[in-house]
């Protein structure tokens, strides 16, 4: 998911696009039975956290928002969790798979090490325009185990330009049919429905951001969500991409809740209060 605004890591994570052939799935973690808990604050009582890149927001910008999350992938490396979670991360989402047959690498020890350092957690899937989303949606779901208080998983919805596999783009009624089948197919397995990432030139091109009874993240790193997507609803915003946080030796995607703490506490994945 995350654009990296930093030459290396993005030219890096572009290599990875697209499937890798023969990937066999993770041995399958311990499934929990899914119930409805209370997300968790961190620890911090204000999130503590730096730029490598800083925009100069106008107003309070992202720190009028008091529920902070980040999402990683195997270009994190290692992550120190309990130093992340002191630092004020609420929420983190755990890249998990692309396409029908890659996952990451990381994916098991983000995922572990989240979840015992308190950190609420949720896996995403980058979504490959070269797959039926149900073989997609079936390896997701190969991959991630149902988590007792995890957070609604996420897909990531962007083009791929420079993908090495896969550059097609679909028309807009294909993109959002897929979505949903996606969609309806994981929350038919975890017993809630996914929120879609998706990027400014991703929802204008598809109307991503028009499909019914979905939550939406949305990527805006020079503005904020009113100004750059006007008039679309929206669970979490991501606001940098060079985000420095203890915990993380390099640049990280951090974002923010759009409710309070107490909305945060009751979020169940079906929109806010």
């Amino acid at each position: 998911m995350p654009h990296k605004t930093f030459v290396l890591l993005l030219a890096l994570s572009l290599m990875s696009c697209g499937p890798s052939p023969g990937r066999q799935p993770p041995p399958a973690a311990t499934a929990e039975p899914h119930r409805a808990a209370p997300l968790r604050l961190a620890a911090a009582a204000r999130p503590r956290f730096d730029d490598h890149d800083p925009h100069d927001w106008t107003g309070a910008g992202p720190r009028a928002f008091p529920v902070h999350g980040i999402d990683v992938s195997r270009w994190q490396g290692a992550i120190d969790w309990p130093r992340v979670r002191k630092a004020g991360v609420s929420f983190v989402y755990v890249k998990a798979t692309e396409g029908m047959e890659d996952s990451d690498p990381m994916f098991g020890q983000h995922w572990t090490g989240a979840g015992r350092a308190g950190v609420t957690r949720g896996a995403y899937h980058h979504f490959y325009f070269c797959a039926p989303a149900e073989r997609q949606a079936r390896w997701f779901i190969a991959n991630v185990p149902k988590s007792a208080d995890g957070l609604p998983h996420m897909l990531d919805m962007e083009w791929n330009p420079f993908s090495p596999t896969c550059r097609v783009r679909p028309d807009a009624a294909t993109v959002r049919a897929e979505a949903t089948t996606f969609l309806d197919i994981v929350e038919r397995h975890y017993g809630r429905r996914p929120v879609i990432y998706t990027t400014v030139d991703f929802a204008r091109d598809t109307g991503i951001t028009r499909l019914p009874g979905t939550g939406f993240w949305l990527r805006s790193v020079a503005g904020p969500p009113a100004t750059t997507y006007p008039g679309t609803p929206w669970t979490f915003w991501q606001y940098t991409g060079t985000g420095r946080i203890d915990g993380v030796a390099g640049p990280v995607d951090i974002n923010v809740f759009r409710g309070s703490e107490t909305d945060w506490r009751v979020w169940d994945g079906h929109g806010l209060p």
